[in-house]
């Protein structure tokens, strides 16, 4: 008898019918003998109807209220789903987030877990019901209803997984899996039966959005099975797991494009030991990411300073780097939004030489600059106008095989 945590997200619960065909699948998984903790999702869109509501109410709401306010959503959906299972004769709780015992720091709208007590979920499952948790929220030391930012209900279902010790996390989602690049760009996208923590942790971070990041690094390690699935079909999804010697035999896994990227350019910085390290620690003060930096050739004690960040901080990145910037009096700000991050990834990438000079090759010889460049181990990724995003994503992917199920060699030359 296996212990497994099932995550439903907003469309799989997005209306009674779909509510009533979760809980279906549940009751099929407890007959076959398996204890199953569900953690759910708002229905799809009632995330944005209520953070809607508050701005009504004030352009910039108070954050702990609107975390108050949006968790209503996933306890909607909790109820209902708990009410459906037990009109099929299977006993279930629904569990909010303090009642589950999910507590977080304090920084709401982008909470992060910090423990949960697996006592009372425990409880619940000793006394044959089926725990129904609602996803992205806990609770922090002070009592305040903390939410866990976008897709936290990824994180809810893996870090309840992980404290629970269950056999498998299954993500069930309006996808069949994982895909080698998003097939709504590219007709040719094949799903990926099995691919590493590592790599679906890079995917995750560049844009591919079946997975949220935090839920993916928590997976990773308490070496969690993951398997994204999708809730509208029974085929078999993406199996997520430790990295072995078959997923290193694959140079490049995937592609992922994402749109969400701002260019804050800052001119004139003086060159100087400290002024770049004040910057961005203003920045994380705020809990703004940065992902790609540029600096270029310190001239005459002076030089340009270029980072990307999210389309969503971007106008708070702005008004910090404008402050600081007065303070060392560098001459101008500027904002360039019309950038894409395109990436390709794959643990092969460790020990094989001339990806990244393929990747370059191809997007010239599609007429593609690249603005920006950033690497791991295991991606790389080139930031280029938007204009051409669809483009190079359907270039990368064919040019590295990854529309064949296998890659020959010479794709990789």
């Amino acid at each position: 008898m296996a212990l497994v945590v099932q995550k439903y997200g907003g469309t799989s619960v997005g209306s009674i019918e779909r509510i009533e065909q979760v809980a279906a699948r549940i009751v099929r998984s407890c007959r076959q003998g398996h204890r199953v903790i569900a953690v759910v999702s708002a229905m799809s869109g009632e995330t944005n109807r209520l953070l809607g509501l508050g701005r009504q109410m004030n352009a910039r709401p108070n954050e702990r209220e609107m975390d108050a306010l949006v968790a209503t959503g996933e306890q909607v959906s909790a109820s209902l789903l708990a009410i459906a299972l037990s009109g099929m004769q299977q006993p279930a709780r629904s569990l909010v987030g303090h009642q589950a015992r999910i507590l977080t720091d304090g920084v709401h709208a982008k909470a992060r877990i910090s423990s949960i007590d697996q006592q009372h979920i425990n409880a619940v499952l000793d006394e044959g019901c089926v725990p129904v948790v609602a996803g992205f929220q806990g609770i922090d030391a002070r009592g305040n209803i903390t939410t866990l930012g976008r897709g936290g209900t990824d994180t809810t279902a893996v870090a309840v997984a992980a404290a629970m010790q269950a056999d498998v996390c299954e993500i069930y989602t309006d996808v069949d899996g994982v895909y080698t690049t998003d097939p709504n760009i590219c007709r040719h996208a094949r799903k990926i039966a099995r691919i590493s923590y590592e790599e679906m942790l890079e995917l995750a971070s560049l844009g591919a959005k079946v997975l949220q990041i935090r839920s993916v690094e928590l997976a990773m390690k308490y070496n969690v099975p993951v398997h994204v699935r999708s809730s509208f079909c029974e085929d078999e999804g993406t199996m997520v797991v430790q990295e072995d010697a078959s997923l290193e035999s694959v140079w490049v896994s995937g592609v992922a494009l994402d749109r969400n990227e701002a260019k804050i350019t800052l001119r004139a910085v003086p060159d100087e030991p400290g002024r770049v390290a004040l910057l961005f620690e203003r920045l994380a003060e705020q809990a703004i990411s940065v992902d790609m930096i540029i600096q270029n050739i310190s001239q005459e004690g002076f030089t340009d300073l270029t980072f990307t960040v999210t389309q969503d901080d971007v106008l708070r990145a702005r008004e910090l780097t404008e402050q600081v910037g007065q303070e060392m009096n560098a001459t101008e700000v500027s904002i360039d939004d019309g950038v894409a991050k395109v990436s390709i990834v794959g643990v092969g990438m460790r020990n094989h030489a001339g990806v990244a000079a393929r990747m370059f090759r191809l997007l010239a010889d599609e007429g593609i600059n690249v603005d920006a460049i950033s690497t791991s181990e295991i991606k790389v990724s080139c930031l280029i106008r938007t204009k051409y995003a669809e483009l190079a994503v359907r270039t990368l992917h064919n040019g590295f095989g990854l529309d064949k199920a296998s890659v020959p060699p010479a794709a990789h030359a």
